[in-house]
């Protein structure tokens, strides 16, 4: 709780009403949210103004109203307005301060990239609990406590508004957890969910084809990843990246790079199919119950972050034998020598990498199922069409998430990216159909790789978020030997 003259200190802003120093025991965008002592911030979104709600948050108890921009509402006097340069700013600002800024004594790393965010994660919070330190990984796959996952009322977001994380953070600490791992997102990033988080380390793993039309271009992508190359104490950058490595070029941050090239400060080697780690005064294989290359450099850059923690290498890869992927990342359910890959694997950088690596382990054919979201990122689908043609020996192309577009109209898209009359290419709109159909027609030898919701328990067609397995379907069909 804080004296809401306390929690505006040093803030500009403009204050109407008769109340400086009432109570304030929360803050929310979110009028639902409110509670007695909450100040409710009426920001206005993409598709609503949070004006609009106003009359409900001071119903519950909202203590005051925060907005960015004049407005004429006739408010009681017992309602203080406070009048802010900007709402989502005021939002992390407050968040922090009335968690008591708990970022401050935490160790907090920050993953980003196009893929790969969720696995870096985990693995990294996977080795810190070997070497004995408690641990809470925040991400796309919610909130696990020394590798357990826990229930918390957040919302399902790959990076938490600041109004939860601030609250998360500071009952991590309360429970004695030190080291936090998260992801951040471009989008995390880009509205300053992070703006009052301190980072220790930021990650930076990749830059790929995703979110251009959420932010409005590929150069407005990449500026909203590179916030966290101004906010991070030390950085950890993929040095085999040219976006990454040129995302460093203005910062004076100390930073470490990894990568296969030589230039690199922990280099991941591969000899004959042997992967070597090699550092300055250190060298040695890396053995992971992973054998994805992609995978390789995941682990490479967990340790680069734990080296630069100050835990030697030699103590690093005592734990990395028993690093393990996170839910629906390269996920794998055999049966009669028929291999079924579930990955998350929804742009075309992924989707090429993933199906790069398996085409070196298929001893027969590879059957891909795959289809795009909607309200998303519209150019990468034909360039996805392309990319599974390449590798699959039969592709079968379905719905995704397909939100309020035509699915029909998204496989047109995708679909263009085939040779036209491809007898390869199928088209089967109901997903579950589709992972069936392609099990049924797999032999002993074949990999069938489902691709684009990985761990993900539901699917949005429309107004309607429906309950959807690809896991559940894919062990359905493939144990009942639908054939």
């Amino acid at each position: 709780m804080l004296l809401l003259q306390e929690l505006l200190k040093d803030w500009p802003c403009t204050f109407t009403g008769e109340k400086f120093s009432i109570p304030v025991v929360g803050v929310t965008e979110n009028s639902k949210a409110v509670k007695p002592g909450f100040l409710f911030v009426a920001r206005k979104g993409e598709k609503v103004d949070g004006i609009s709600y106003i009359e409900e948050a001071i119903r519950l108890g909202a203590a005051g109203i925060v907005l960015d921009r004049p407005v004429s509402i006739d408010l009681s006097r017992d309602v203080p307005l406070i009048v802010v340069p900007d709402c989502r700013k005021f939002l992390s600002h407050a968040s922090a301060r009335l968690s008591g800024n708990p970022s401050e004594r935490l160790t907090i790393i920050a993953v980003t990239g196009t893929n790969g965010k969720t696995t870096v994660s985990h693995f990294i919070g996977q080795l810190l609990n070997g070497l004995g330190l408690r641990t809470a990984v925040i991400g796309t796959l919610g909130v696990f406590i020394d590798g357990v996952r826990a229930t918390y009322d957040i919302p399902s977001m790959t990076t938490l508004p600041a109004e939860y994380l601030h609250p998360l953070l500071k009952d991590c600490e309360e429970k004695g957890i030190k080291h936090i791992i998260m992801e951040a997102s471009s989008l995390g990033l880009s509205t300053d969910r992070l703006e009052d988080c301190e980072i220790d380390i930021g990650i930076l793993l990749n830059v790929g084809v995703d979110h251009y039309e959420e932010h409005g271009s590929k150069e407005a992508y990449i500026q909203a990843k590179q916030k966290l190359v101004y906010k991070a104490k030390h950085l950890v950058v993929n040095c085999d990246d040219d976006i990454c490595v040129d995302m460093t070029k203005n910062s004076s941050q100390p930073f470490t790079l990894f990568g296969t090239g030589g230039a690199s400060d922990v280099q991941l080697i591969n000899e004959s199919g042997t992967y070597k780690v090699k550092a300055p005064t250190f060298e040695q294989e890396l053995k992971l119950p992973v054998f994805e290359f992609f995978n390789q450099m995941n682990a490479v850059a967990a340790i680069s972050a734990l080296h630069i923690l100050s835990h030697p290498f030699e103590e690093i890869f005592t734990h990395t034998s028993l690093l393990s992927l996170p839910e629906g990342r390269m996920q794998r359910i055999e049966r009669n020598g028929v291999t079924v890959i579930i990955d998350y694997a929804h742009t075309p950088d992924a989707l090429e990498t993933v199906l790069q690596s398996l085409a070196k382990e298929s001893q027969e054919r590879i059957i891909t199922v795959f289809g795009c979201g909607g309200n998303r990122d519209k150019g990468k689908r034909k360039e996805m069409g392309e990319i599974a043609a390449f590798y699959s020996s039969t592709i079968l192309v379905t719905s995704d998430n397909p939100r309020n577009e035509d699915p029909l109209t998204i496989i047109q898209d995708i679909t263009a990216g085939f040779s036209e009359g491809s007898t390869a290419v199928q088209v089967e709109v109901d997903r579950a159909k589709a992972i069936q159909r392609a099990i049924s027609i797999a032999s002993a030898g074949d990999i069938v790789l489902i691709a684009g919701k990985g761990h993900e328990k539901t699917q949005h067609i429309g107004r309607e978020i429906l309950p959807f397995s690809d896991v559940e379907i894919a062990e359905q069909a493939l144990f009942a030997n639908i054939k």
